[in-house]
């Protein structure tokens, strides 16, 4: 797959099947933008679990705080990678290892080799995207400053598509 540019309906049917978040290199510091990606993708009712060695067995927006995903004990849906791309690799071997089905590498973050590995064994990717951008923009919560319109709710929806 080309990863330069991702059709709404692959982004959306994403959003719309995850249920749990793995954010590895959540940060506890709410200026940080890891920090208030969680904040809002659970507002949204999104199960988000926080991965930092740093910050592991420590609490962040009520959930337990994970070295790794390898050290999770629940099924994850889709891993966010808020690290550097170099960092990508060894993140989406364990990502394979639990069994997650989509890998996110978020805004400036992209590593192809890595990409193709997921891709090989089975996984959805995206690259240099932002989750939080695209529930909004795909959600319509952004219209005003030119994404979709005509959906405006504080319950989480399913994703208006392009048609």
């Amino acid at each position: 797959m080309i990863h330069d540019v991702y059709a709404d309906d692959y982004i959306g049917d994403i959003l719309n099947e995850v249920k749990t978040i793995a954010v590895v290199g959540a940060s506890s510091n709410p200026a940080r933008p890891s920090y208030y990606v969680m904040k809002y993708m659970k507002r949204k009712g999104y199960r988000m679990i926080p991965v930092n060695p740093g910050l592991a067995g420590q609490e962040l927006l009520g959930e337990t705080v994970y070295a790794s995903l390898l050290d999770i004990p629940e099924p994850v849906d889709m891993v966010d990678c808020f690290r550097a791309s170099d960092a990508i690799p060894p993140i989406v071997d364990e990502a394979i290892k639990i069994g997650a089905k989509v890998i996110w590498m978020q805004l400036g973050v992209r590593h192809d080799e890595a990409a193709a590995t997921a891709e090989a064994a089975g996984l959805k990717v995206v690259m240099n995207r932002c989750p939080k951008i695209e529930f909004g923009r795909l959600s319509g919560e952004i219209a005003f400053m030119g994404g979709r319109s005509d959906v405006i709710s504080s319950k989480r929806s399913k994703l208006v598509r392009k048609k």
